[in-house]
């Protein structure tokens, strides 16, 4: 290739998968003294994904006061040799959510370009994530087999950035490809003690996902 080729701006579009999800979930039985009436109700899982909004270099946004413009579900980054860019997708369980075991799936088509000093896999294990299926990209927040029980109201990193190995000469194969995350939870009660892969068994990753 031409010398001018070999530090390409070629977008990337990252696309963030927003996934809320309530599965498996139970009735609650109450009871009233007076009338001594049994009432039903459907406990609920809800969570959100997002990350920072960040320009095509990966920097991110704020306003004429320096504070971060808000939270996304899709950045677009341009590719560069030994560039860093900011990517900190983070799953949010919500303030009324039953208690829940936390799944992401990740699929990076960029592993043969990451700067092994800070991997998206390496850094998810920092975060606290760890491997339930590494064919399908499945982690659990965790351990494979004593999953966290995640309380409403955290929040929980999936990884910081992307960081793009310095001596690339060719990133036109890399062109238009994404990096999805895609977010799953499942409630705790009823899965105490059970490892990731037995939870997985009982409500399965959704199949309609990347």
């Amino acid at each position: 290739m031409k010398k001018t080729s070999k530090a390409l701006l070629l977008a990337l579009c990252a696309v963030l998968l927003v996934a809320a999800s309530v599965m498996g979930t139970m009735a609650y039985l109450t009871s009233t003294t007076e009338t001594v009436t049994n009432t039903f109700t459907v406990g609920k899982v809800a969570i959100t994904l997002d990350e920072a909004k960040v320009d095509e270099m990966g920097t991110v946004v704020v306003d004429k006061d320096g504070n971060p413009v808000g939270r996304v579900t899709q950045n677009s980054y341009k590719l560069l040799p030994g560039h860093e860019y900011k990517k900190d997708p983070t799953v949010h369980v919500s303030a009324d959510s039953e208690d829940c075991y936390l799944f992401v799936k990740v699929t990076n088509p960029l592993t043969g370009i990451e700067d092994s000093t800070a991997t998206i896999a390496s850094q998810m294990t920092a975060e606290g994530w760890a491997v339930v299926d590494a064919t399908n990209g499945i982690y659990v927040y965790g351990t494979a087999t004593a999953p966290t029980v995640v309380k409403k109201g955290e929040n929980h990193v999936v990884f910081e950035k992307i960081k793009v190995k310095g001596d690339v000469t060719d990133l036109s194969t890399y062109n238009e490809m994404q990096i999805t995350v895609v977010a799953y939870a499942v409630q705790k009660d009823g899965f105490e003690g059970k490892s990731a892969s037995e939870i997985l068994t009982a409500v399965p990753f959704p199949s309609a996902n990347p």
